[in-house]
């Protein structure tokens, strides 16, 4: 692999629409990147401040307490009762965990590594780091017959989707699963939308694990969940997430992140044990974005835009039948900034992605430019 082999930051295509969103009057309202705006929680940053003494090299694989916080809240928020706390361990952000997810498994030349054809670049970019070759699955049907070449070693899910917000459903994800098992793939489900769940029929309190027991069987075996607390928490910055699942994988990931100095520092760790314990910031913030989602979307509407999807998360997926950068040079002459589906590939090629993530002063400067 080299540098070359990458594909180029596709932020950088925004500047000129940047620039003209900010020089409308009133200045720019940036809805391209989904980075947290409100308060770190109080009980997070009093855990982070406890633990500020720490003059000692903290555990790669997670004090107990935090792997302990994170089964028991899989029970509570996530209905899997039965997550095993050594089939947990801390990671240093989900994107970290996302890009390096093949290397660490092993995979490199000639072995497959699949995701969704609308999806978050870094799946694509962490199997071309492991030499590997990225491949788009839309549906296992689209694989063909199978051979031992052309069968994924690790197959990506996205659920809740960034950037569309679908949600895969039990049934879907349990298909999944019986495929994977019987093709010997390994299933890497990114979760970290989970507690953003706007689906008005739903009964559950989150949106459907992999490690959901009806999912599952009652086996993790395969199985491995990424979870961020960027988004229901505002720990962008903390850099606090984990991976669950199977615990002969999360122990073959230790090993490697051993040798390699992958360590969450100790004071985030208490951080994070301190935040999965408390669920009533996790309420209100997202009783926040519901109330910006609400505005924002009907504001978006109005515009002449299509919401599709969008069942949970922190965006709006959105089209009017047009080609992306027409969208964003629209918006950008209102103001607004938004990302381009192509950044999520090509099948997003008329889409654009609209973020929740403003301040509620933002929000409605948004909808009034929206509606004017």
């Amino acid at each position: 692999m080299t540098v070359r082999s990458l594909p180029d930051f596709p932020w950088d295509s925004l500047a000129p629409y940047k620039e003209r969103a900010s020089s409308v009057s009133g200045g720019i309202v940036d809805l391209s990147v989904g980075t947290p705006v409100d308060p770190t929680p109080a009980v997070v940053q009093e855990a982070l401040r406890s633990a500020a003494d720490a003059p000692g090299y903290p555990l790669t694989y997670g004090t107990a307490p935090l792997r302990e916080a994170v089964a028991a809240w899989f029970a509570r928020r996530r209905g899997v009762p039965d997550l095993d706390p050594d089939g947990v361990m801390p990671t240093i952000g989900s994107k970290e965990l996302v890009a390096w997810l093949p290397t660490l498994l092993g995979l490199g030349q000639g072995d497959v590594v699949g995701f969704p054809g609308v999806a978050y670049p870094t799946y694509d970019v962490g199997a071309r780091l492991a030499g590997a070759t990225p491949k788009v699955v839309d549906g296992l049907a689209a694989l063909g017959p199978l051979t031992p070449s052309t069968t994924p070693k690790l197959l990506w899910l996205n659920s809740p989707s960034n950037p569309t917000g679908r949600v895969l459903g039990i049934e879907h994800l349990a298909k999944v699963v019986a495929w994977a098992r019987q093709h010997g793939v390994v299933v890497a489900s990114d979760e970290c939308y989970a507690e953003l769940d706007w689906r008005k029929d739903s009964t559950e309190p989150t949106t459907p694990s992999i490690l959901d027991p009806r999912v599952t069987g009652g086996s993790h075996q395969g199985l491995l969940a990424v979870y961020s607390l960027s988004k229901q928490s505002n720990l962008a910055g903390y850099r606090a997430a984990f991976v669950a699942g199977d615990v002969a994988l999360v122990r073959q990931l230790l090993e490697v992140r051993k040798h390699a100095g992958m360590i969450v520092p100790w004071p985030v760790q208490q951080a994070l044990t301190a935040a999965l314990g408390d669920d009533a910031h996790v309420a209100e913030q997202k009783a926040r974005y519901a109330a910006r989602r609400t505005r924002l979307r009907t504001a978006v509407e109005s515009f002449g835009l299509r919401v599709d999807h969008s069942d949970a998360g922190l965006y709006l997926w959105a089209t009017r039948g047009e080609d992306a950068w027409a969208t964003i040079d629209a918006l950008s002459r209102r103001g607004i900034l938004a990302a381009p589906g192509t950044f999520y590939g090509q099948a997003g090629r008329e889409h654009v992605r609209i973020a929740l993530t403003a301040t509620d002063e933002r929000i409605a400067t948004a909808v009034e430019r929206l509606r004017s």
